[in-house]
């Protein structure tokens, strides 16, 4: 408590050394005072309300905007409510994501870098602190007025884990104040300096009726004082749907033409930059996995022994039908590349996930689904199937299970397809034991996971080597040649008169047909 009267005691002192600057540019007595007079007045608020410390050490509270009689500070208890939520990005399918800065630079570079985002039509989420405010309102309308939205980010960034639960509570609570105060708004977000918190934040936000603690899954570490390319590459490499990215306007000047190259690597991708709040309002609720019906159709089963499976290649079917497949994992670029492409065409597909990439990205999971697409389970970790024991494989099995239904918030098709296509009789009881008896091969393949292997190779693969009935298997992976190969690939088997559908419906067809000859 001392080091804080201290610490608001020494910022009057620096207020009072701007009086004495102003008096030795010669600036008339009346502009000192209506300049710098208001910012004790709220310094003396601050002192009081939040440490408990007036300038004689005194328990007075300071009634915002009156000047009504002083009385004893209440004491704020912990909280015993639930906590708010918390935020580090938010759970969409949408191509979004939020820009957001902490801090307020001096009025020259938020200046520029409110014009820069002007020039790409960006809208960004501004968390301040409320003493910035206090001191350069004309900033924080400025940033309302061109369509920026402002949030807390406490008082003066304090490390809130420095903090008891009482100065937590004040130092949001006291931002939310000048904030409205001085522009009209009311903050429902709150963001720690290093976006770190203690459990203590959420309850003192929750408390005060606020939405969320927000953090960030997209930091570029501006602060390391990255160049303005170094920052952009950054953001264009982590880029997701509902990402939320983090940086700052009073450290790297960097962070200004950085712009340029943020909004460069949206527009390549097709997403949008938008507000924190309009992102959430767009988003949805994850429910908790154990809330999702299916979640358990997976388990460990040591009884396998017995087990029914299926192999499928292909399917005999009298119709040109067949089932296009992606395997493995991508970034959102090269995915979302997949699912234009497939939009444009009208393509439904199956995409079989390596979990531990979906578990990173839940959202590019979610998009799949949301594009009316399958997606089933690849594994978590990508071992080939024969190197793992029975117990070790439908651990893992079970673990990517559970994953993709939580990213996806449904039961995923319960197709198994194993890394690599390697599979012996033991494993495959073992995968069938596990939930899933029917398991995913192909005939098709053109080894597009190879860099090595053109699009035209990929092409002239798949026209010589699929029939009716066929099941292809391609990848989703970055820098592989399979995204300039696919719209030929669809265009010439669409000519060749073949129907794509998914691969759970193509082995329904074939289930169709054997019940019928039965």
């Amino acid at each position: 408590m001392v080091s804080l009267c201290r610490f608001y005691r020494g910022t009057i002192v620096l207020y009072l050394l701007k009086i004495e600057r102003l008096i030795l540019k010669g600036i008339p007595l009346k502009v000192r005072c209506k300049v710098i007079i208001p910012q004790i007045v709220l310094f003396l608020a601050v002192l009081m309300l939040l440490s408990g410390c007036g300038l004689s050490g005194g328990e007075e509270a300071y009634q915002t905007g009156t000047r009504e009689a002083t009385k004893p500070v209440q004491k704020v208890e912990r909280y015993t409510g639930e906590k708010s939520i918390e935020i580090p990005y938010v759970y969409t399918g949408r191509k979004e994501l939020a820009l957001t800065f902490n801090g307020m630079g001096d009025k020259e570079t938020m200046k520029a870098l409110l014009n820069e985002l002007d020039k790409y039509q960006i809208k960004a989420t501004f968390f301040l602190p409320g003493m910035r405010v206090a001191e350069e309102p004309d900033l924080a309308e400025e940033i309302l007025a061109r369509g920026h939205e402002i949030e807390n980010n406490t008082l003066n960034q304090l490390d809130m884990s420095k903090l008891n639960y009482e100065q937590i509570y004040k130092e949001i609570k006291l931002t939310n104040e000048v904030i409205k105060r001085e522009t009209g708004t009311q903050p429902q977000y709150v963001r720690t300096r290093s976006g770190d918190y203690t459990e203590d934040v959420p309850l003192a936000v929750a408390q005060l009726g606020m939405k969320a603690v927000v953090s960030y899954n997209i930091n570029p570490k501006d602060r390391d004082m990255k160049d303005a390319k170094a920052i952009g590459d950054y953001v264009r490499r982590y880029m997701s749907r509902g990402g939320i990215i983090s940086l700052n306007t009073d450290i790297n000047p960097e962070v200004i033409p950085s712009i340029k190259y943020i909004a460069e690597a949206a527009n390549d991708i097709g997403y949008k930059l938008i507000t924190l709040d309009q992102l959430v309002k767009n988003g949805g609720v994850r429910k908790p996995l154990e809330q999702i019906p299916g979640y358990d159709a997976a388990k460990v089963n040591p009884d396998y022994k017995d087990a029914k499976y299926k192999l499928v290649y292909n399917v005999e079917t009298n119709k040109k039908l067949i089932a296009l497949t992606f395997d493995d994992f991508g970034s959102d670029k090269t995915v979302t590349r997949i699912l234009d492409i497939l939009a444009e065409h009208d393509v439904v597909a199956t995409f079989f996930l390596r979990a531990k990439g979906v578990e990173n990205n839940p959202n590019l999971a979610r998009a799949m689904v949301e594009g009316g697409h399958d997606v089933a389970n690849h594994s978590y970790s990508h071992p080939v199937v024969t190197s793992l024991t029975p117990k070790e494989l439908q651990e893992d099995i079970v673990r990517a299970h559970q994953v993709i239904t939580e990213a996806i918030q449904e039961q995923p098709v319960m197709l198994f397809r194993p890394p690599t296509g390697v599979v012996d009789d033991e494993r495959a009881k073992a995968i069938a034991a596990a939930g899933y008896p029917v398991i995913a091969m192909y005939d098709v393949t053109t080894l597009d996971w190879d860099a090595a292997n053109s699009a035209d190779d990929i092409i002239n693969g798949v026209m010589k080597q699929t029939k009716q009935g066929s099941v292809i298997l391609l990848h989703m992976l970055d820098d592989i040649h399979t995204i300039e190969a696919l719209p030929t690939v669809l265009d010439d088997l669409k000519k060749r008169g073949f129907t794509f559908v998914k691969m759970a419906d193509l082995i329904k067809e074939q289930d169709s047909i054997t019940a019928g000859t039965k």
